[in-house]
């Protein structure tokens, strides 16, 4: 059958990394804090010059060439982002721009940290229904510019970055549990509005008119995360006949060491399954997985026939994981 084919991967991170040691010259904390509570050693975050148009043109450009697809081949573009360049035209627009692409269809998709997920599943079901070959799905944020510096519950948190992925349309074996079933074998996506005031931004064009500062609970969203990332992992495996057994590398949203570490135990997975990039370069959003995705590929432990399990939770609440044989 015809699948959505992940053909290559990149990324962009800001030339600005922030240690915590740094971060404690500003702002009331020390790095023995944040490496306990969270895992996180360092961010990147975004010169005015660079922003999530331009660090999700830079990813894209590394993904196509790793791919070894010419920009003018691409049909699709969907860039997950809540950080956009402007309220309107979408970012992706820009992106398409950059790339010198004269026509393609492109549009910016918002579901937070679960943005690319969200988007990684709109572009499969584009490629795989015929409505494009070949397509760009990119996650990228400036989560630095919607950060209230003096909260440090949590600016420590987030970095700024762009991770993208070419899907590619191609024949692979129907049957999505067997190895020969190459690409996007499965997506499971969620949302439930109730809990928007655990994790929120406290503006926007239509109510306060302005940007507003990211605001969250962090306890209460701990206790969620690991809970909803278990059960859509567990359910998008059983989708394609699998189990956690099966699965060769989860490349998760990277937004705390002890939720990746916590929801690896809830799915009985060994820890040096689970790729984790947080340490360098903290929450990115929507850009989180795939950052860590183009780290494990470039790195050479994601090899062809490996069965991935992407997934994340953002804002919302959204959730959703994908099953991925490479």
């Amino acid at each position: 059958m015809r699948r959505a084919v992940i053909a290559g991967t990149g990324a962009a991170l800001p030339a600005r990394r922030v240690s915590n040691a740094e971060l404690a010259e500003t702002v009331d904390t020390s790095d023995e804090w944040i490496v306990e509570r969270t895992g996180i050693r360092a961010r990147h975050i975004a010169a005015p010059e660079e922003t999530t148009a331009t660090l999700a043109a830079e990813a894209a450009r590394r993904a196509l060439e790793a791919a070894g697809v010419a920009p003018q081949a691409v049909g699709l573009i969907v860039l997950a982002t809540a950080t956009p360049d402007q309220t309107f035209p979408a970012a992706a627009t820009r992106v398409q721009t950059m790339l010198g692409i004269d026509d393609c269809i492109a549009f910016d998709l918002a579901a937070v940290c679960s943005g690319f997920l969200y988007a990684l599943s709109v572009a499969e079901s584009m490629v795989r229904t015929g409505a494009a070959d070949t397509a760009l799905v990119i996650g990228a944020e400036t989560f630095s510019r919607i950060l209230d510096w003096e909260d440090r519950a949590t600016c420590v948190l987030f970095g700024d970055g762009a991770g993208a992925v070419v899907l590619h349309a191609e024949e692979t074996e129907a049957d999505p549990a067997s190895p020969q079933a190459r690409g996007v074998l499965t997506t499971k996506l969620h949302a439930d509005g109730r809990h928007n005031q655990l994790l929120y931004v406290d503006g926007g064009p239509s109510t306060t008119g302005t940007v507003g500062k990211l605001r969250m609970k962090g306890r209460e969203v701990f206790r969620h995360a690991v809970v909803n990332l278990a059960e859509v992992m567990t359910e998008s495996l059983a989708a394609v006949g699998l189990t956690a057994a099966d699965v060769d590398w989860v490349v998760p949203h990277q937004a705390n060491r002890r939720i990746l570490e916590a929801t690896a135990r809830k799915l009985d997975l060994p820890a040096e399954r689970v790729v984790i990039t947080v340490d360098e370069h903290a929450n990115t959003s929507a850009a989180s997985v795939p950052l860590a995705l183009d780290v494990a590929v470039r790195d050479g432990r994601i090899k062809r026939g490996d069965l991935l399990v992407l997934e994340a939770m953002g804002g919302g609440f959204t959730w959703g994981a994908a099953v991925v044989r490479w």
